[in-house]
């Protein structure tokens, strides 16, 4: 029988391997070289707060600074980035056992009174270390009332304290706390660092591994180097001491990548027969339903992301086939087809997660995908929509040509009706018309008041009166229904001052069906609409799609927008 000893001996990748001084911290560089600075220069802060996303080296990065305050040696106590050599109190900060580095953590100790407790002890001075050290981690976790006893001591601490924050969520944390506080923010782990590190840690625990299989936990690590140790740890038990791609697929819960670019292509190239047998092939074979719509999403995203930054398919994290495969997808599928799988997939992946039975959303996420993914783009479709139009404008003409002469006389007048009705004499002020010192028509009033910037005459002008009659210097208007009155006096005696002359303004009591400026506009905007709508190339818009409504008209002859 084994003892308990050697049942415990066992110590899992993501401890034996924590880093113990910057020199074996990956991916932080950044921030060791701003530490490096600080110390040389003796300019180190009594506060730090340390965000980032797991398993990036938070609480590992506090130890190693605690490690670094708190250097002693033969040459007596200063505090160093050196730390090849362990000093008096290194070990026991390594192993988490110093009396003067407290370690908390917020997520179970959130109230005033666990704060209270370093309040109450940061007054006595360290038991054998230069510095009482203090770890608080997940600190966004601290209620609001903790955070406010934390203030006044954090602000002015004791010359032998220092603090040092880790958090996940940084914006949780006060500003209050963060303004007393140095930031850094530690990065996610490039996957190039991350395989170089495994592949390192592999080699020394003497593991054989299938580089297919690395890229797999690289990927699903998401840059944290805990996640991938432990993944790492799994696949070495899953695979009795060897890791492979087949275990580790199996182990994820992942597909084939091989077998989701066939996948891929057969949805793009509309083979739907084809897609969902290999999507239940690989369902039954245990991949995870929600990780089929994932695969293809980011596949569709490494193809957008191939078209336009050819250069991606040198990430060391990509498998052979899609190294090889996804570039020519890329230059085969249009911007337009791309950007809709994504939108499908991504949308998609909601309905999988919320579904009952998840292999049938998947099913009908794949059957709408490879039904749409042949469908032309807007631009394309209104160009087959034109040529239609087109066309059958061409043979109606051909139609209407056979009568023609014998109507000649009659079709003239119609048209001369028709124009008539389409073009009202209505009095549009038009913001480019040449303003005077004595303006000859009203729409050059209008534009007189704009350039002297009065906006209140403007939009008196526009809105509350009627051009009847206009002379120089004789005006006659109509007050719309509830007009201020006074507004006639007003456009006087601004007339006088912008022309040098007195002007004759006088109100007329007859209702008369003249449109105010802003009316005519209206009336205008809305013969635009009405033109366009009549328009066979937007009724064939319309038709083909139901929904489909005019929001904006902009005119040849101006180039001006309605709507």
């Amino acid at each position: 029988m084994k003892s308990s000893d050697s049942l415990n001996s066992y110590i899992v990748l993501a401890r034996k391997y924590r880093p113990t001084d910057f020199s074996a911290l990956i991916g932080q560089e950044a921030m060791v070289t701003t530490f490096a600075n600080a110390f040389k220069s003796n300019r180190i802060h009594h506060a730090y707060i340390l965000t980032g996303v797991r398993g990036v080296g938070k609480t590992t990065t506090a130890r190693i600074l605690a490690r670094a305050f708190n250097f002693e040696d033969k040459n007596g106590a200063h505090p160093t980035l050196d730390l090849s050599n362990k000093g008096e109190h290194c070990q026991a900060i390594i192993e988490g056992r110093h009396v003067d580095v407290i370690e908390m953590d917020a997520a179970s100790n959130t109230g005033i009174d666990n704060i209270r407790e370093i309040i109450d002890s940061i007054n006595y001075s360290p038991a054998s270390a230069p510095y009482k050290v203090y770890i608080i981690d997940e600190v966004h976790m601290l209620s609001t009332a903790a955070f406010n006893g934390l203030l006044k001591t954090l602000e002015e601490p004791p010359a032998h304290v220092k603090f040092i924050f880790a958090t996940t969520e940084i914006r949780k944390v006060p500003i209050t706390i963060l303004s007393r506080c140095q930031r850094f923010d530690l990065r996610r782990i490039l996957p190039e660092t991350m395989t170089k590190y495994l592949n390192e840690i592999l080699q020394k625990e003497q593991i054989e591994v299938e580089q297919v299989a690395l890229q797999m936990i690289v990927r699903a690590g998401e840059g944290s180097v805990r996640d991938c140790l432990s993944l790492l740890d799994q696949g070495i038990a899953h695979g009795e001491g060897k890791i492979k791609a087949t275990n580790i697929k199996e182990m994820l819960g992942l597909a084939d990548k091989s077998k989701m670019i066939d996948l891929f292509e057969m949805l793009m190239r509309g083979e739907i027969s084809q897609a969902l047998d290999l999507a239940r092939e690989q369902y039954n074979a245990g991949c995870d339903a929600k990780a089929i719509i994932q695969d293809l999403a980011n596949l569709s995203h490494l193809t957008t992301r191939m078209k336009i930054v050819p250069a991606a398919n040198k990430d060391i994290s990509l498998t052979p086939d899609e190294s090889k495969r996804i570039p020519e997808m890329a230059n085969n599928l249009s911007m337009a087809t791309l950007t809709r799988t994504w939108q499908i997939l991504t949308s998609g992946l909601e309905e999988v997660t919320k579904a009952n039975d998840q292999i049938q959303a998947v099913e009908m996420v794949l059957i709408r995908l490879c039904y749409v993914a042949d469908l032309p783009s807007p631009s394309e479709l209104i160009k087959r929509i034109e040529k239609q139009t087109a066309e059958q404008q061409s043979s109606n003409n051909a139609s209407i040509s056979k009568n023609i002469t014998s109507e000649n006389t009659n079709i003239r007048s119609v048209i001369s009706s028709s124009s008539a009705l389409q073009k009202p004499q209505i009095p549009v002020a038009n913001p480019e018309t040449t303003t005077s010192p004595n303006p000859k028509n009203y729409a050059q009033l209008v534009a007189l008041a704009g350039q002297n910037r009065d906006l209140v005459i403007k939009h008196a002008l526009e809105n509350d009166l009627r051009p009847i009659n206009f002379e120089v210097g004789v005006i006659e208007v109509e007050l719309i229904e509830g007009a201020n009155p006074a507004i006639i006096a007003s456009l006087s005696e601004r007339l006088k001052k912008w022309t040098g002359r007195a002007w004759l303004i006088t109100v007329s009591n007859n209702k008369s069906n003249v449109p105010t400026i802003r009316e005519a506009q209206q009336t205008e905007k809305q013969r635009q609409f009405d033109i366009a709508h009549e328009d066979e190339l937007v009724k064939a818009i319309i038709k083909t799609f139901p929904d489909t409504r005019v929001v904006k008209v902009k005119t040849k002859d101006t180039n001006k927008e309605q709507g």
